[in-house]
Order: C-alpha cells, then structure tokens, then sequence
C-alpha cells in the first residue's frame, strides 16, 4: 500500500465499510486525542473515480472525529492514509471488518452482513476464517443467519431474542419460522423461546445425533440440522430407536464373544447405580450392565455385579444365572410387528369385532389411548350441584348402572370409563359375548362419559338427536342468580311475561326483574305460570338475547348450523291405477 496524507475534502465513508450505513459514531473515547494530537493512525482509502477522491474503508471513526475538531474551527492537518487498489471489493471489506473487531466486535448481525456480501465476492468460508483469526465453524455459524426471515434477524439485531432461540429457530423450516412469528405476534400467546422452542420444535422429543451407536450414514431416516453447523437431531424418535436398539444388541453380542458371563440390558430410563454394584472382574463372573436414557444415551458399565449376587457368593451360594431371551429385542420388534399387521388385516374385514375392541379401549385405555372422562365440573358448588340433581343427570345415571351389571362391574362405580389396561383382554373376551345391541348400549354410555361439555359436538348432537330441555331442565336459583345483566333480564321478563310487563318494569332494579321471573316460573303473586320456558342460552340451536353475545353455546350453534342439513321429506307413493 502507499502511504499519503490527503486534504480531509477530498475524502468520503465508502459503502463497503462496515459500519457505514449506520448512525453516526461514538467519538467519545477518541474525540479528545484527535484535539489534541491529531490523526495518527493511518486511515485505509482507496481511489474513488479520479485521482483527487478517495472512499474511506476503514478509519470512519477517525475520519468523524477530524471533521469534529475542523467544525470547532481549531483546523486539522491532512490525515495519514494507506491507499489500496482499486477495485477490490472484497479486499476493501477485509480490512474494514479486520479493523472493527481488532477495536470492538460488532453485532453478530453485522457480521453476518459482512461476511455475506464477502462471500458474494468469492471468499470461501475458509478463507474468511484465516483472515479474521475464527474457526470455519464460527464462520458458518454466522453465515447461517442468512437462512432466517429478515424479521427474526431484525429482532436478534434488536435483542428481543437471545442466540440460544435463534440458533434453534435455525433448525426449523421456513413455515415453522412463520408460525412461530404468528405466536409471537399473537398479544395472547407466549412465543417458546430457549430450550422450550426445541421442544415445540420437535413436538416435545429431540435427540441428538451424537448419542447415535450406529453410522449416520447407513440411517434410512430424515436428520435435521441446525444450520450454525453444529447440532443436528432425528427427526422420528422411533426410527431412532429400532436402529439404536439394533445397534446395541450388536454390542451386546460382542461382549458376550468376548467372553463376558452376562450382558444385561436395562429397560430405557431404568439408571445403574453403582452402589447397588459391586466391580467384579470378567474372569471371576464380572457382567456388563448397558444403561438407555430417554434421550437416546447409552452407557457401557464393565465388570459389575449385584451387591445381591455379591453377598450370595460370599455365603457360597449358588447365583443362578440369568435366562438369556432366545432371540434379541429387534428380532421381538420382527415378529411383534408382522403379528401386528397380520391381525388388523384380519380386523378391517371384521366390524362387528373392531367395535368391541373399540369400546374395550375406551374403558380401559392402552399406551395408545387416552380417554378421559368428562368431569362436570366448574368453580360455583352451586352450578355442580344443579347439574348433579338434574333429571338429565338422574335419567344418564340409571341408564349407566345397568350397563355397570351388564359387564359384571361393581354398580356403584362412579363411571364405566377409566378401567385398568390390565382388564384390556378380559374386557373384550366380556363385550364378545354380548349381542350388538347391548355393546351399543355400553358404547352410548361411554361416548356420554366422556363427551367434552364445552366442545360444539354437544350442539351438534344436540341439534341432529332434536334435544328438547324443557322436559329434562328446571329453572333454578343457581342460574337466575348469575345472571346480573338488566339487558338480558328485562328479555327474559318480556319472553314470560310479555312486553307490556317488561316495559312497565324497564326501570326496575335487577333483583325486582328476577322476582317477576320466578313469579312466572313458580305461578306467584297473581301471574300464569308458565310451563317449559327455557333460556335461549340453553337451547338446540342456541342464541343470545342481545346483540353483545359472549354466550359460548351460542357461538358453537352458530358454527355447526350449517353442518346440519334436514332430511328430505318423502314423496307420497302412488297407487299403481
């Protein structure tokens, strides 16, 4: 490079500079110097289209803080520059960068702007990582920013998320990145963030390619990888396990050719205390215990034996050996999986017994299915005692202690659903020897245990079976008594008394509105009683009284109306003449 001072005018910032779209510098620290000693550290230039302007690549600091001092009009002597090339882009940007991370590491955001438009200018990311004195991995894991949305860069930038949430949102598909900014922006909704956001990720389960036994590269199944370069996990756990459960018994099988006694293998999760063990060399019947964690760890404890067998050899007992499987856990997973597909092949052309498989999964459960039952409950003991007392509730009840003696079970259990999964087999041999009809009995019941309260398939089974309330529901004070709204009263007044009595009561309070109500109800104090008033609230199809709603039912009858299309009338048969 060539050393010369030129006259300040005819310099400028060059676009190339790192930091020269940003806001002006902080001269604080550097300020005072310049005052009083002028510019003594060369500033990095190159020509700019003649010979009497040059660009600024690095020195912009320097450059500000002399303007400075001429501004204040205490003058400043031509400043040291080295000129380079021309040119040289991705030089120019060398030694911009080079020089800002030699005096303060800049965001990572504008390295990673850097280094990109380095890259665009043919360096590879080795060759940036020689320069500035990084690993190549640093390198690309700045790269790799690059690979987000512009907006989850921006708020990294901003520090309104941490590098440990960006660097998971780096495994994540564009889509996901998108969902996840739809949560974040959602004001009712809390974004994961840090290790949370793996799990969202990964539906709860991740594990990582490191704890694999086996060759990443003979796996059949998909890999995710974060794009710093540095993790990556499997995207389906289960594909993990067949081929990290083979991999262990291969490792097993070679203890055993080398001579070892025993290899015992612990179910996943199931640790290996080291003082329930004694060492014990493999000459002297030393075993190895192999320990899986849940998240795919598996270690190898050489030489052990229970204090249990230590204590026994030290009697002179004889410590019976344990009984090796004759076929191993993958060759368990061969046939359990052929049998498996054989029986549902069976099962598909068999209604009549899927049907009883099914209702036997509903009472009992499995490792598959979760059914809960519906609990009925809300925060007013008032409210759950109405429900309980209700003739529904009377009539569902007495329906469901018979099926309670159709199946054997105790009558006074509280509910059919939620048996033990070990009743599973002895449950279903019970439902094969009950007709079609009773099993449908027994499955209406279990479908009412454990219908959801608050979900729209009780509007829409209520409009589809033309459910009439008024037979089955009284009205209670545990109702009239939530209700505060003089709006809503005032409608209730006009629908059982009519709108003259509603009108002549308008201003009245609310407890005055609910007397009328009841008066009506019950036949009092000279008003007709009427019979089978339900509140529109309760209702199939269901609605408000005003136009402000906020009544759950109404909302979800609103929604299935659609879905529920009257059946055809028939047309008349004619008489043959």
């Amino acid at each position: 490079m060539e050393l010369k001072h030129i006259d300040i005018a005819k310099l400028s910032v060059s676009p190339v500079n790192m930091r020269g779209a940003k806001k002006a510098p902080d001269l604080t620290n550097i300020l005072p110097s310049v005052r009083a000693r002028g510019v003594l550290v060369p500033l990095i230039v190159r020509t700019n289209g003649s010979t009497d302007a040059y660009e600024i690549v690095a020195g912009k600091r320097r450059y500000h803080a002399a303007l400075a001092v001429a501004e204040e009009g205490g003058g400043i002597d031509e400043l040291p520059c080295a000129i380079m090339e021309a040119g040289d882009d991705a030089a120019a940007l060398e030694a911009s960068l080079i020089e800002n991370i030699a005096r303060l590491d800049p965001d990572e955001m504008t390295r990673w702007e850097t280094f990109t438009r380095l890259v665009r200018e043919g360096r590879s990311p080795e060759a940036i990582a020689i320069t500035f004195g990084l690993t190549e991995v640093q390198v690309k894991r700045t790269l790799a920013l690059g690979n987000l949305l512009p907006r989850i860069r921006n708020l990294y930038r901003s520090e309104k998320i941490d590098a440990i949430t960006v660097r998971h949102l780096t495994l994540a598909s564009k889509t996901k990145q998108r969902e996840w900014l739809a949560l974040a922006d959602d004001p009712e909704t809390r974004a994961p963030v840090g290790q949370q956001l793996k799990a969202w990720l990964f539906g709860g389960a991740s594990i990582s390619t490191k704890v694999a036994l086996f060759e990443l590269s003979d796996f059949g199944g998909d890999i995710v990888a974060d794009l710093f370069g540095e993790d990556s996990y499997f995207a389906n756990v289960e594909q993990f396990w067949v081929a990290q459960n083979a991999a262990v018994e291969d490792r097993a099988e070679a203890y055993r050719e080398a001579g070892w006694s025993e290899v015992v293998i612990l179910e996943p999760g199931q640790p290996f205390q080291t003082w329930e063990h004694e060492r014990r060399a493999k000459r002297k019947g030393g075993k190895v215990y192999i320990a899986m964690a849940h998240r795919g760890d598996v270690t190898f404890h050489e030489g052990y034996i229970s204090l249990k067998e230590a204590r026994k050899l030290a009697k002179g007992e004889v410590v019976e050996k344990s009984i090796r499987p004759e076929i191993t856990g993958t060759g368990n997973d061969y046939v359990d999986l052929h049998r498996h597909a054989a029986v549902r092949a069976k099962l598909a052309d068999e209604p009549g017994v899927a049907l009883r498989v099914a209702v036997a999964h509903m009472i009992a459960g499995s490792p598959l299915w979760n059914v809960k039952v519906e609990q009925q409950r809300c925060g007013s003991d008032a409210v759950t005692e109405s429900v309980e007392t209700s003739a529904s509730e009377a009539a569902f009840d007495a329906r469901r202690r018979e099926m309670l003696a159709l199946l054997g079970f105790d009558p006074e259990t509280s509910t059919i659903t939620g048996g033990e999964l070990d009743w599973l087999a002895s449950l279903f041999v019970r439902l094969v020897r009950l007709d079609e009809r009773q099993v449908l009995d027994i499955l209406a019941i279990v479908m009412g245990e454990t219908l959801h309260a608050r979900s729209d398939m009780v509007d829409v089974l209520g409009l589809h079976l033309a459910v009439d309330m008024a037979p089955v529901w009284q009205a209670d004070d545990a109702l009239l008594d939530l209700i505060r709204d003089r709006e809503v009263l005032l409608a209730m007044v006009e629908e059982l008394a009519g709108r003259q009595v509603a009108e002549a009561n308008a201003k009245e309070t609310g407890k005055t509105l609910k007397a009328i109500i009841r008066d009506c109800i019950e036949g009092r104090n000279g008003r007709t009683k009427v019979e089978g008033w339900v509140p529109r609230w309760m209702r199939f199809p269901a609605s408000s009284y005003t136009p402000r709603g906020g009544v759950g039912a109404a909302d979800r009858s609103a929604a299935v109306a659609s879905l529920i299309v009257p059946e055809p009338e028939a047309e008349p048969v004619r008489e043959a003449a």
